[in-house]
């Protein structure tokens, strides 16, 4: 669950990503998008793209995930127009959920632009953006750590409820929704769908 600040108010804005056929099926590697995306975002979405496939094979370099994966990113309500930068921490949540095959906490939700080396940085309108999360069911809020003076400004009846996590880089991000992940789960989960890809092109060659 990401946040969009617009001209009405705060909302959340949700990011899929699937895997458009099973691993060992895939040609290639590829990334589609859809869901009415601004140019930003649509640049946003690329960058998460590339920091997922960077962060992967640092965190777990035995996952060859991103090297065949033929993936589907979707932000739902495609009438409506989306732009700006601050759903990059989202999509690559979206990303890396995929990647480990594991699904996020449905109660967290979180706003922050991502650069290609991970730093999470500050957004507007994170009033607007709290009462959303609030709306939708969130018990997490997670922003960027340049933004906690707003958070702090924030009047008591808007924070009631939400637990705070102000990330500076997206390790914090990931330690608060995958750190149950051990190092040979993360390095494993896609075992067998290479093991089948191995043999193919064992036999091809």
């Amino acid at each position: 669950m990401g946040l969009a600040w617009t001209s009405v108010g705060g909302c959340a804005l949700y990011v899929e990503s699937v895997l458009e056929q099973p691993l060992h099926d895939c040609k290639r590697a590829s990334f589609e998008r859809t869901g009415q995306l601004g140019d930003v975002m649509k640049e946003s979405s690329r960058l998460a793209y590339s920091f997922s496939k960077m962060y992967l094979s640092k965190k777990f370099p035995d996952n060859r995930f991103f090297e065949k994966a033929s993936i589907h990113l979707h932000c739902p309500e495609g009438a409506t127009p989306k732009d700006g930068p601050s759903a990059g921490v989202t999509m690559a949540t979206s990303f890396l959920s995929l990647a480990l095959n594991k699904s996020t906490d449905p109660t967290v939700a979180m706003t922050g632009e991502l650069t290609l080396t991970g730093k999470v940085l500050r957004i507007g309108g994170l009033r607007e953006k709290a009462v959303a999360a609030k709306r939708s069911g969130a018990k997490t809020i997670i922003f960027p750590k340049e933004n906690m003076s707003d958070w702090a400004e924030l009047p008591d009846n808007v924070k009631e409820g939400l637990e705070p996590l102000a990330a500076d880089w997206y390790e914090d991000i990931f330690q608060r929704l995958f750190s149950d992940v051990s190092a040979d789960e993360g390095n494993t989960v896609w075992k067998s769908e290479f093991e089948l890809l191995d043999a193919k092109k064992d036999k091809e060659d």
